[in-house]
């Protein structure tokens, strides 16, 4: 049976993955620094089957902060994991400055951390989450905090992939939507509950175009991630591969919701450095065989629905 390990199990898509690997045979471990009190309420919260909650139970818990060196390596000791996914982070595009020290630790310092007991230890291969707002040529300059500590920790696992043999992975991803995504402020779980409410969604310019992804697209590149050969060391684009601007993505959405009012575009400032970035595809579909499936009209279709079918609140 195969051991695996998800960090960051509380977050949007590592539920999702949870979700997804939970009775499929693994002996699955999740970590997070507030594990579910609830487990069947926080099965049913993510969209598992009521009648399958019993996979939920299965899977065993672990509140581990990762910055906690020591911890970590207790952690990876003990479980042993065959995979690794680790998803744990902050993922917030801020440009605050009292927020460069919290990316900096959650985002860096976790991950090389998980990378240093994990090549200590000898065991498993690391599926990371990484970001295609890393910087890379021809655009060297990180856009972000979260986007200059994803570049450094993808750094890092390169080279533990080239000295010390540490099976690393890197899964580059787009921006990711889908349902049940409990962050109300990314934009379109935002959008989506404030049009329900009959509100006005106070936005930027609009005029950013983004890489969207559909949620189930991005577990199955990780998933195959995991097991596909040839991909030690190597960026793995999880992308649509085409963007779309955040205004034509607000006008797909009211008119997935009838009546809704028009949104306020310009009431919030547009963020220094923004560009236009899309997964690069070819090394995804020869690698591990992976292309998205889900389009966007029928992923914003899909997620409406997930929240109209939600209370209120």
């Amino acid at each position: 049976m195969e051991t695996v390990l998800v960090t960051g199990a509380r977050g949007f898509i590592g539920s999702q993955l949870c979700k997804r690997l939970a009775g499929s045979g693994v002996e699955l471990h999740a970590v997070s620094r507030q594990p579910p009190t609830d487990v069947p309420a926080w099965w049913q919260s993510i969209g598992g089957d009521v009648s399958d909650a019993r996979h939920a139970a299965a899977i065993r818990w672990w509140n581990v902060n990762l910055i906690d060196l020591q911890a970590t390596r207790e952690l990876i000791q003990t479980v042993r994991p065959d995979t690794t996914y680790h998803l744990a982070g902050l993922v917030t595009g801020s440009r605050s400055f009292e927020m460069v020290l919290p990316i900096l630790q959650n985002n860096f310092l976790a991950a090389f951390n998980l990378f240093l007991v994990t090549a200590e230890s000898g065991v498993g291969r690391i599926v990371l989450a990484g970001s295609v707002e890393e910087p890379d040529s021809p655009n060297p300059l990180p856009s972000s905090p979260y986007a200059a500590a994803k570049g450094a920790t993808s750094g890092y696992a390169r080279m533990f992939e080239a000295l010390y043999q540490t099976e690393v992975v890197i899964a580059k991803i787009s921006m990711v939507y889908g349902p049940a995504q409990a962050d109300l402020t990314k934009l379109i779980p935002y959008v989506i509950t404030t049009l329900l409410r009959g509100e006005r969604a106070e936005l930027s310019s609009g005029v950013r175009a983004i890489d969207w992804i559909y949620v189930d697209d991005v577990v199955d590149g990780l998933v195959l991630c995991a097991h596909a050969s040839g991909t030690e060391g190597r960026a793995i684009g999880l992308g649509w591969g085409e963007v779309c601007t955040v205004r034509e993505i607000v006008q797909q959405l009211t008119e997935l919701i009838p009546g809704a009012p028009e949104p306020l575009f310009g009431t919030v400032p547009d963020r220094p450095l923004e560009r236009a970035l899309r997964a690069d595809l070819a090394p995804s579909s020869k690698l591990i065989g992976w292309n998205p499936s889900t389009t966007l009209q029928a992923g914003l279709r899909r997620t409406v629905d997930w929240y109209r079918s939600r209370p209120p609140g």
